[in-house]
């Protein structure tokens, strides 16, 4: 048995039993999983971090007295490329991997500090720390068979958007679900694999963590953790950011001043079009905010409720 109690969050355990048989499977067999790993890599495994929510992690211990991070991520099928990405990465605008079993979605990573969002940066310093990390892990060669990702992600999303609507009661109006198709549609159109970088596909704040010490790869401090991967255009991944700012979009005068500012602060950290961020982050809130109702998570309303603000004031 593992050395400590393994306690899943609430939000992992309600993503697995929520995502199939395997997901409930690795969920029932994750106390036997971290125990195997303790023995195959020499770690003592300690507390799981809260946060989770895609997969089992915990602080660990190597047997040399090294902090690091085990990692055991759900059986889904999009999370498969991201042993692949912090490999391929090196340390560069990413965690490093110590250890690795693909077949296991099973990570052994540097231990690293706070994240960004804990220390709770102005925008502009945060979105400025953000596009430095962004623009080491953009650097990575873009994988040719990744680059499907950006060929089909925003009709993905709109055909989710599509079916998440009707399935879920309509739980914002059609103005909202029409203005995120037709955005998906020009998103789609302006695909262009030349312009494709590796994307990490939902780099906030939360994911980007303070190096322990300076190193080579984390000139920013910070490295991202948890890629989702994929070849497509850099507003995509700046879009994600844009998204996840609800609670001060909501408590602003502004809705659409505030998240204006926003937005022009992103591409000025990045030197990506104002535009192509604007729509990317609307297609993301409007998607999520659907998404997550299917596992019950009712912060999803949230997300559709400051859509409807932003339509409001255009």
């Amino acid at each position: 048995m593992p050395t400590h109690t393994v306690q899943p969050s609430p939000t992992l355990r309600s993503r697995a039993e929520h995502s199939g048989d395997a997901c409930r499977r690795w969920l029932a067999e994750l106390p036997d999983l971290v125990a195997e790993f303790e023995t195959r890599w020499s770690i003592t495994v300690g507390e799981p971090l809260p946060d989770a929510n895609e997969g089992y992690v915990a602080r660990a211990v190597r047997e040399d007295g090294t902090p690091a991070v085990l990692k055991l991520n759900l059986p889904l099928d999009h999370r498969r490329n991201q042993i692949d990405v912090l490999e391929r990465a090196r340390g560069h605008g990413y965690a490093r991997v110590h250890a690795a079993d693909r077949e296991r979605q099973a990570i052994l990573l540097e231990a690293l500090g706070p994240s960004l969002a804990s220390l709770k940066p102005a925008p502009a310093r945060l979105f400025g720390v953000l596009g430095a990390v962004l623009a080491q892990a953009w650097s990575i060669p873009v994988d040719e068979a990744t680059l499907w990702f950006g060929e089909r992600k925003a009709g993905d999303l709109a055909a989710m958007i599509e079916h998440h609507w009707g399935a879920y009661g309509k739980p914002c109006s059609a103005k909202v679900v029409d203005l995120a198709l037709r955005y998906a549609d020009r998103r789609s159109a302006a695909h262009d694999p030349d312009r494709c970088v590796n994307a990490h596909g939902d780099p906030h704040a939360g994911n980007a963590l303070q190096v322990q010490e300076p190193r080579p790869g984390a000139e920013a401090g910070f490295v991202f953790i948890d890629p989702d991967g994929g070849a497509i255009e850099p507003a995509y991944d700046l879009g994600v950011i844009l998204r996840d700012w609800d609670d001060e979009i909501a408590a602003s005068r502004d809705p659409l001043a505030f998240t204006r500012r926003l937005c022009t602060l992103l591409a000025d950290a990045t030197g990506v079009d104002w535009q192509a961020i604007w729509e990317w982050g609307f297609i993301e809130r409007v998607a999520t905010g659907l998404w997550v109702l299917e596992f019950g998570q009712e912060w999803g309303r949230d997300k559709l409720a400051v859509a409807e603000r932003l339509i409001g004031g255009r």
